[in-house]
């Protein structure tokens, strides 16, 4: 561990994973800046913290990086394993490359920005989170969404948003198809507006108005005989 003009060095090749994490987890105000070097695809990188800081992981990581996160913004250099920002409760998290399978799940709160791709399952059971996703989402994305925002400027798989809730889902690109109980929306006035604030967040280059709204038909909140064969 070194610090330099302000940032502290963290290096995984001399340093336990779990001194690394238990590091940011006690870090306080004075000390905002991190980078995590030699990350050689570890896995929960940089998982639990809970203050107003700022971590680069300088390479691709394995599963679970960033994972239960609160407050702290976290930048990626690279790709992330399966799990990227699951539960996460607020701040930032930017993977500047690609994410595997169930990026964003459950998530409770905060911004996930992924400026490659994102593998199956993207926001899965999502409670709050928003994510903005710059390049194509994997299939069952947003299966059992429940609140927040999916925003994706490519092409989404096959049967997005299945069983979803009030979960807000914007793609620009093509749907390979929707799951059960998920259907295009009007895109209103404020749904224009809310787009072009997470667009601009994220920075991603896109306008409000190239992309389709999908949601809930709201059919299977009770049961109901006529729509069996959907549950």
């Amino acid at each position: 561990m070194n610090a330099d003009a302000g940032i502290t060095t963290l290096d995984l090749s001399t340093t336990e994973l779990r001194e690394v994490n238990e590091t940011l987890q006690s870090a306080r105000p004075g000390n905002r800046r991190y980078e995590i070097v030699n990350t050689r695809g570890a896995h929960a990188i940089a998982v639990g913290l809970d203050a107003p800081i700022e971590v680069t992981v300088k390479g691709s990581t394995g599963y679970y990086c960033a994972g239960m996160n609160k407050q702290a913004t976290i930048r990626v250099e690279g790709s992330v394993g399966p799990g990227a920002a699951e539960n996460m409760m607020s701040g930032t998290v930017i993977v500047d490359g690609d994410a595997s399978q169930y990026a964003g799940a459950t998530g409770h709160g905060g911004l996930l920005v992924v400026k490659g791709n994102a593998s199956s399952r993207c926001g899965i059971s999502m409670k709050g989170i928003d994510i903005v996703v710059h390049g194509n989402i994997g299939h069952m994305s947003a299966f059992m969404a429940q609140k927040g925002n999916l925003v994706v400027l490519g092409d989404a798989g096959a049967a997005l948003g299945d069983s979803i809730y009030e979960a807000r889902l914007f793609v620009r690109g093509e749907v390979a198809s929707l799951g059960a109980d998920c259907v295009e929306k009007e895109m209103r006035p404020e749904h224009l507006d809310l787009l072009a604030d997470l667009l601009a967040k994220a920075g991603a280059d896109a306008k409000p108005e190239e992309f389709k709204r999908y949601g809930s038909a709201r059919k299977l909140y009770n049961f109901n005989i006529d729509h069996a064969g959907e549950y």
